[in-house]
Protein backbone atom coordinates (compact mmCIF):
# COMPACT_ATOMS: atom_id res chain seq x y z
CA UNK A 1 0.00 0.00 0.00
CA UNK A 2 1.31 3.60 -0.77
CA UNK A 3 2.39 5.96 1.69
CA UNK A 4 -0.57 7.98 2.88
CA UNK A 5 0.38 12.21 2.01
CA UNK A 6 -1.82 14.91 3.91
CA UNK A 7 -3.65 16.80 1.43
CA UNK A 8 -4.85 19.72 2.84
CA UNK A 9 -2.76 22.16 1.37
CA UNK A 10 -1.86 20.43 -2.00
CA UNK A 11 -2.83 23.41 -3.76
CA UNK A 12 -0.81 25.97 -1.88
CA UNK A 13 2.27 23.98 -2.56
CA UNK A 14 1.70 24.65 -6.19
CA UNK A 15 4.94 24.90 -8.14
CA UNK A 16 3.53 28.43 -10.00
CA UNK A 17 1.51 31.14 -8.42
CA UNK A 18 0.04 34.40 -9.62
CA UNK A 19 1.54 36.49 -6.62
CA UNK A 20 0.20 40.23 -8.66
CA UNK A 21 -4.05 38.44 -8.73
CA UNK A 22 -6.15 39.83 -6.90
CA UNK A 23 -9.76 38.86 -7.13
CA UNK A 24 -12.15 41.46 -8.16
CA UNK A 25 -15.18 43.27 -6.05
CA UNK A 26 -18.66 42.54 -7.56
CA UNK A 27 -21.10 45.31 -7.05
CA UNK A 28 -24.70 43.60 -6.16
CA UNK A 29 -28.06 45.85 -6.71
CA UNK A 30 -31.04 46.31 -5.80
CA UNK A 31 -33.54 44.19 -7.24
CA UNK A 32 -36.82 46.48 -6.95
CA UNK A 33 -34.03 48.34 -10.23
CA UNK A 34 -35.26 45.88 -12.60
CA UNK A 35 -38.97 45.70 -13.10
CA UNK A 36 -39.12 42.09 -14.80
CA UNK A 37 -36.36 40.76 -11.86
CA UNK A 38 -38.92 42.75 -9.33
CA UNK A 39 -41.87 40.59 -10.34
CA UNK A 40 -40.16 37.77 -10.80
CA UNK A 41 -38.95 37.49 -6.96
CA UNK A 42 -41.75 38.83 -5.57
CA UNK A 43 -44.02 35.22 -7.15
CA UNK A 44 -40.99 33.38 -6.34
CA UNK A 45 -40.58 34.57 -2.70
CA UNK A 46 -44.76 33.51 -2.42
CA UNK A 47 -43.47 30.20 -2.84
CA UNK A 48 -40.31 29.35 -2.06
CA UNK A 49 -38.67 30.36 1.19
CA UNK A 50 -35.53 32.89 -0.08
CA UNK A 51 -32.43 33.08 2.14
CA UNK A 52 -30.62 35.76 0.31
CA UNK A 53 -31.36 37.89 -3.30
CA UNK A 54 -29.56 40.81 -5.34
CA UNK A 55 -28.93 40.87 -8.95
CA UNK A 56 -25.18 40.53 -10.09
CA UNK A 57 -23.90 41.21 -12.99
CA UNK A 58 -27.22 41.43 -14.41
CA UNK A 59 -28.24 38.08 -13.17
CA UNK A 60 -30.89 37.41 -10.58
CA UNK A 61 -29.12 35.38 -8.14
CA UNK A 62 -31.35 33.80 -5.05
CA UNK A 63 -30.07 31.62 -2.36
CA UNK A 64 -32.52 29.16 -1.04
CA UNK A 65 -32.64 26.01 1.02
CA UNK A 66 -31.13 22.66 -0.85
CA UNK A 67 -34.79 20.67 0.10
CA UNK A 68 -36.67 23.87 -1.81
CA UNK A 69 -34.32 23.11 -5.27
CA UNK A 70 -37.02 20.48 -6.88
CA UNK A 71 -40.08 22.82 -5.97
CA UNK A 72 -38.14 26.25 -7.32
CA UNK A 73 -36.85 24.77 -10.29
CA UNK A 74 -40.17 23.68 -11.15
CA UNK A 75 -41.66 27.17 -10.53
CA UNK A 76 -39.21 28.60 -12.55
CA UNK A 77 -39.68 26.75 -15.43
CA UNK A 78 -43.50 25.98 -15.77
CA UNK A 79 -44.58 29.76 -14.09
CA UNK A 80 -41.89 32.46 -14.58
CA UNK A 81 -40.36 31.29 -18.06
CA UNK A 82 -37.43 30.05 -16.68
CA UNK A 83 -37.08 27.49 -19.42
CA UNK A 84 -33.11 26.58 -20.14
CA UNK A 85 -31.07 24.85 -17.88
CA UNK A 86 -27.82 26.24 -19.24
CA UNK A 87 -25.05 25.14 -16.68
CA UNK A 88 -25.15 23.76 -13.60
CA UNK A 89 -21.96 22.77 -10.93
CA UNK A 90 -20.54 23.60 -7.69
CA UNK A 91 -17.72 25.07 -6.01
CA UNK A 92 -15.50 23.53 -3.06
CA UNK A 93 -16.09 25.16 0.38
CA UNK A 94 -15.11 21.93 1.80
CA UNK A 95 -11.65 23.61 4.22
CA UNK A 96 -13.88 26.43 5.06
CA UNK A 97 -17.48 24.95 5.80
CA UNK A 98 -17.13 21.53 5.42
CA UNK A 99 -19.80 21.57 2.03
CA UNK A 100 -19.94 22.93 -1.32
CA UNK A 101 -22.50 26.06 -3.10
CA UNK A 102 -24.28 24.42 -5.66
CA UNK A 103 -25.48 26.45 -8.65
CA UNK A 104 -28.12 26.39 -11.28
CA UNK A 105 -28.34 28.67 -14.40
CA UNK A 106 -31.15 29.94 -15.71
CA UNK A 107 -32.53 31.39 -18.87
CA UNK A 108 -35.54 32.54 -19.99
CA UNK A 109 -36.20 32.90 -24.09
CA UNK A 110 -39.44 34.51 -23.79
CA UNK A 111 -37.78 37.57 -21.19
CA UNK A 112 -34.41 37.66 -22.29
CA UNK A 113 -33.16 37.36 -19.06
CA UNK A 114 -31.14 35.28 -16.89
CA UNK A 115 -31.59 33.86 -13.21
CA UNK A 116 -28.95 31.89 -10.68
CA UNK A 117 -30.04 29.76 -8.12
CA UNK A 118 -27.88 28.48 -5.32
CA UNK A 119 -27.38 26.40 -2.28
CA UNK A 120 -25.55 24.83 -0.13
CA UNK A 121 -25.32 21.40 0.54
CA UNK A 122 -22.85 19.81 3.28
CA UNK A 123 -20.47 17.02 2.22
CA UNK A 124 -22.05 13.87 2.88
CA UNK A 125 -25.88 14.97 2.43
CA UNK A 126 -27.29 14.60 -1.53
CA UNK A 127 -28.78 16.87 -3.75
CA UNK A 128 -32.16 16.19 -5.54
CA UNK A 129 -31.51 15.54 -9.44
CA UNK A 130 -33.05 17.96 -11.94
CA UNK A 131 -33.24 15.29 -15.05
CA UNK A 132 -37.26 15.02 -14.51
CA UNK A 133 -37.56 18.33 -15.13
CA UNK A 134 -34.01 19.38 -17.57
CA UNK A 135 -32.59 16.63 -20.07
CA UNK A 136 -29.80 19.01 -20.10
CA UNK A 137 -29.03 18.38 -16.43
CA UNK A 138 -27.97 14.87 -16.72
CA UNK A 139 -24.56 15.03 -18.11
CA UNK A 140 -23.85 17.93 -15.74
CA UNK A 141 -24.58 16.33 -12.45
CA UNK A 142 -22.55 13.24 -13.52
CA UNK A 143 -19.50 15.62 -14.25
CA UNK A 144 -20.19 17.34 -10.79
CA UNK A 145 -20.49 13.99 -9.32
CA UNK A 146 -17.28 12.55 -11.09
CA UNK A 147 -15.16 16.16 -10.69
CA UNK A 148 -16.47 17.05 -7.14
CA UNK A 149 -17.94 14.31 -5.01
CA UNK A 150 -21.33 16.02 -5.26
CA UNK A 151 -23.98 13.01 -4.68
CA UNK A 152 -27.29 13.18 -6.64
CA UNK A 153 -30.11 11.06 -5.67
CA UNK A 154 -32.85 9.77 -8.56
CA UNK A 155 -30.63 10.27 -11.51
CA UNK A 156 -30.94 8.01 -14.07
CA UNK A 157 -27.41 6.77 -14.04
CA UNK A 158 -25.14 8.40 -11.56
CA UNK A 159 -21.77 6.84 -12.93
CA UNK A 160 -18.58 8.48 -13.88
CA UNK A 161 -18.48 10.42 -17.30
CA UNK A 162 -14.98 11.67 -17.65
CA UNK A 163 -12.67 9.47 -15.10
CA UNK A 164 -12.74 5.89 -14.98
CA UNK A 165 -15.15 4.24 -12.61
CA UNK A 166 -12.37 2.97 -10.08
CA UNK A 167 -10.35 6.45 -10.40
CA UNK A 168 -9.56 7.37 -7.15
CA UNK A 169 -10.81 11.03 -5.54
CA UNK A 170 -12.47 13.57 -7.43
CA UNK A 171 -9.78 15.61 -9.32
CA UNK A 172 -11.86 19.05 -8.88
CA UNK A 173 -11.94 19.28 -5.41
CA UNK A 174 -9.34 22.08 -3.78
CA UNK A 175 -7.86 18.92 -1.68
CA UNK A 176 -6.75 16.90 -4.94
CA UNK A 177 -3.31 18.23 -6.27
CA UNK A 178 -2.54 20.25 -9.19
CA UNK A 179 -0.31 17.54 -10.62
CA UNK A 180 -2.30 14.49 -10.10
CA UNK A 181 -3.02 12.20 -7.31
CA UNK A 182 -0.09 9.47 -6.54
CA UNK A 183 -2.35 6.88 -7.99
CA UNK A 184 -2.72 9.08 -11.07
CA UNK A 185 0.81 8.82 -12.15
CA UNK A 186 0.70 5.24 -12.46
CA UNK A 187 -3.44 4.81 -13.69
CA UNK A 188 -2.64 3.68 -17.32
CA UNK A 189 0.65 1.95 -16.70
CA UNK A 190 -0.84 -0.22 -14.93
CA UNK A 191 -4.27 -0.88 -16.27
CA UNK A 192 -2.07 -1.34 -19.64
CA UNK A 193 0.89 -2.80 -19.26
CA UNK A 194 0.60 -4.37 -15.41
CA UNK A 195 2.56 -3.03 -12.00
CA UNK A 196 5.78 -5.03 -13.55
CA UNK A 197 6.09 -2.77 -16.18
CA UNK A 198 6.26 0.70 -13.74
CA UNK A 199 10.23 0.54 -14.14
CA UNK A 200 10.37 0.06 -18.06
CA UNK A 201 7.84 3.02 -18.68
CA UNK A 202 8.05 5.28 -15.85
CA UNK A 203 5.68 7.43 -14.29
CA UNK A 204 3.01 9.59 -16.45
CA UNK A 205 3.60 12.96 -17.45
CA UNK A 206 0.56 14.84 -15.77
CA UNK A 207 1.58 18.50 -16.32
CA UNK A 208 0.45 19.86 -19.48
CA UNK A 209 2.95 22.92 -19.48
CA UNK A 210 6.26 20.78 -19.47
CA UNK A 211 7.03 19.84 -23.24
CA UNK A 212 10.26 18.60 -24.07
CA UNK A 213 11.06 19.11 -27.29
CA UNK A 214 13.42 16.77 -27.50
CA UNK A 215 11.73 13.93 -26.73
CA UNK A 216 11.33 12.17 -29.63
CA UNK A 217 8.45 9.86 -28.30
CA UNK A 218 6.12 12.48 -27.34
CA UNK A 219 6.92 15.55 -29.39
CA UNK A 220 6.17 15.57 -32.85
CA UNK A 221 5.15 18.27 -35.40
CA UNK A 222 3.64 18.45 -38.76
CA UNK A 223 6.18 18.36 -41.22
CA UNK A 224 9.31 17.98 -38.54
CA UNK A 225 8.41 14.39 -37.19
CA UNK A 226 11.37 12.39 -36.69
CA UNK A 227 12.06 8.72 -35.94
CA UNK A 228 12.18 7.48 -32.44
CA UNK A 229 15.28 8.35 -30.44
CA UNK A 230 16.52 10.97 -32.70
CA UNK A 231 19.20 13.15 -31.81
CA UNK A 232 17.39 16.59 -32.55
CA UNK A 233 19.19 18.70 -30.96
CA UNK A 234 21.12 20.75 -33.13
CA UNK A 235 17.75 20.71 -35.67
CA UNK A 236 15.11 19.02 -36.59
CA UNK A 237 15.11 17.72 -40.37
CA UNK A 238 12.12 18.79 -42.37
CA UNK A 239 10.23 15.77 -44.17
CA UNK A 240 7.66 15.57 -46.84
CA UNK A 241 4.08 15.80 -45.39
CA UNK A 242 2.20 12.59 -46.37
CA UNK A 243 -1.82 12.60 -45.65
CA UNK A 244 -2.27 8.89 -46.35
CA UNK A 245 -0.42 5.36 -45.80
CA UNK A 246 1.55 3.94 -48.64
CA UNK A 247 -0.76 0.92 -48.86
CA UNK A 248 -4.31 2.32 -49.19
CA UNK A 249 -6.71 0.91 -50.94
CA UNK A 250 -7.07 1.15 -54.47
CA UNK A 251 -10.41 2.45 -55.08
CA UNK A 252 -8.84 5.50 -52.66
CA UNK A 253 -7.00 8.26 -54.64
CA UNK A 254 -4.17 9.33 -52.55
CA UNK A 255 -4.08 13.21 -52.24
CA UNK A 256 -1.16 15.10 -53.58
CA UNK A 257 -0.98 18.90 -51.98
CA UNK A 258 0.32 20.34 -54.89
CA UNK A 259 -2.90 19.60 -57.17
CA UNK A 260 -5.51 20.46 -54.22
CA UNK A 261 -7.50 23.83 -55.07
CA UNK A 262 -8.66 25.71 -52.75
CA UNK A 263 -12.37 27.57 -53.24
CA UNK A 264 -12.61 31.17 -52.54
CA UNK A 265 -15.89 30.81 -52.80
CA UNK A 266 -18.78 28.10 -53.64
CA UNK A 267 -19.94 26.66 -57.37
Amino acid sequence: MRQYKSKTDVQRKSYFSDRFFVSPNVSREDIAKDEIFNADFERFSQVINVEDAYVEHTHLVIHINKNALLAAMKLLKEELEYDMLIELSAIDYLAKRDGYELFYEMLSLSKHKRLRIKCFLQKDETVESLTSLFNSANWSEREMYDMLGVKVVNHPNMKRIIMPDDWYDHPLRKTYPLQGDEAASWYEVDKIFGKEARDIIGPEQRDPAAIDRYDTTRFARLGHEVPYETDISEFEPETAISYQEEDISGIMKKLKPEESVVLKRRR
